[in-house]
């Protein structure tokens, strides 16, 4: 029904991902390369029709497609207008809920690698980032149980990505009920960044850390947006859940402090339209990607098995292993910065593993949210990249 084959030319056009780097195949950034649902775009040009922009306020039906879209798709319950606040996005929701939850000096634990955006929400916010590296074996990421118990113990803040972004992992309730129950212990405050929510695949169901037991729940904030799943990333909108009063008061205070409580009028239409018409062309578009990241792993396995994809749970971005390029006696350290520069050299913008935190020496993050013809053409590059770095190196 929806065409993700179409080739849509984004240069020239103030992209972010495609005209940074000019003359180049960018696979880097986390936006699409998909035209946003007919549904929305009927929406917002409904609203631009009207031809007037004023300050909006935020109406009952958008709370209301909210509730019903997570109630529907992930059987969050109790989700409303009172026990949520708008904003412009989820990076100015997360680094709001920092503000409000911290004091300058508290350590914020994070999971590497991580969101890179991350990093500088807890530095501007006048706090100390504390890393609870991931265990990396056998290709995919897990939890060491033991370092999270003794870094919560140090910590005031576990910012969460839920899913993760780079690794792919989609948490499991089992995990997330665990991390809870040892953050209650610690009097660790979670907020969850879960703008990826929409992006799983079979096997991998998302559980929002809201409909995790109420003990857990109430030391917390969610944020939730439909603008990494739709494509209208920049459509800024977001909204901030929190389950205790007192912590939405909190939150709405941060985000009147950090200026970022005016919402988009685009945002409210384009929100709308996507929690109330379009699971159709979200499903088609799992559908597709699902089978993007098929063809990756199909193609590294032909035509470069130096290279692992880590198993994709959920997003768009693909966690690549690179490190068996490295020659016998080359050192990692500084490995994803030479190996991204033979990537551009023939063409291809990846995105550094090392922006992630030193956790991402060795990896690339890779962006398969593209026509399959472009995809096909990234994997080209990428294996000339790799076959030109160890013919350099021998």
């Amino acid at each position: 029904m929806y065409n993700f084959d179409e080739i849509v030319d984004r240069r020239n056009t103030e992209s972010v991902k495609w005209d940074e780097f000019p003359g180049k195949l960018p696979m880097w950034v986390a936006d699409m390369d998909f035209k946003a649902a007919p549904e929305i775009l009927e929406a917002l040009q409904r609203r631009l029709d009207h031809g007037v922009f004023g300050y909006e306020l935020v109406p009952d039906t958008y709370y209301e497609a909210i509730a019903h879209w997570f109630r529907e798709r992930h059987g969050w319950e109790g989700i409303g207008r009172e026990n949520m606040v708008p904003t412009t996005g989820v990076i100015a929701a997360y680094s709001a809920a920092i503000k409000a939850m911290t004091v300058p000096g508290d350590k914020v634990m994070v999971q590497t690698p991580c969101y890179n955006a991350f990093f500088p929400a807890i530095r501007n916010n006048k706090c100390v980032q504390l890393d609870q590296p991931l265990h990396y074996e056998n290709g995919t990421y897990s939890i060491d149980w033991e370092d999270f118990e003794k870094k919560a113990a140090d910590a005031r803040v576990l910012l969460l990505c839920n899913p993760h972004n780079p690794a792919g992992r989609v948490w499991t309730r089992e995990e997330l009920q665990r991390m809870g129950e040892i953050c209650l212990r610690n009097n660790v405050f979670v907020i969850s960044d879960e703008i990826h929510c929409e992006l799983t695949y079979p096997g991998h169901d998302y559980t929002p850390w809201a409909a995790l037991p109420e003990e857990l729940v109430r030391g917390s904030v969610s944020c939730i947006s439909p603008t990494k799943a739709f494509n209208i990333a920049g459509i800024q909108i977001a909204n901030i859940f929190a389950k205790d009063p007192g912590v939405l008061r909190k939150m709405d205070r941060a985000i009147n402090d950090n200026e970022c409580c005016d919402v988009n009028v685009f945002g409210v239409t384009a929100l709308q339209a996507a929690y109330n018409k379009g699971g159709a062309w979200l499903d088609e578009l799992r559908n597709y990607l699902y089978h993007n990241a098929r063809t990756v792993y199909c193609y590294l396995e032909d035509e470069l098995p130096q290279l692992q994809a880590l198993p994709l749970e959920g997003t768009y971005l693909m966690w690549l292993d690179c490190r068996a390029l490295l020659q016998p006696g080359e050192p990692l350290e500084g490995f994803s910065e030479r190996f991204a520069a033979h990537l551009q050299e023939q063409g291809l913008v990846l995105s550094t593993g090392t922006i992630y935190g030193a956790a991402g020496e060795g990896f690339e993050r890779l962006n398969i949210a593209c026509p399959r013809t472009t995809l096909l053409e990234g994997l080209k590059r990428l294996k000339q990249a790799a076959d030109t770095y160890r013919f350099t190196k021998s």
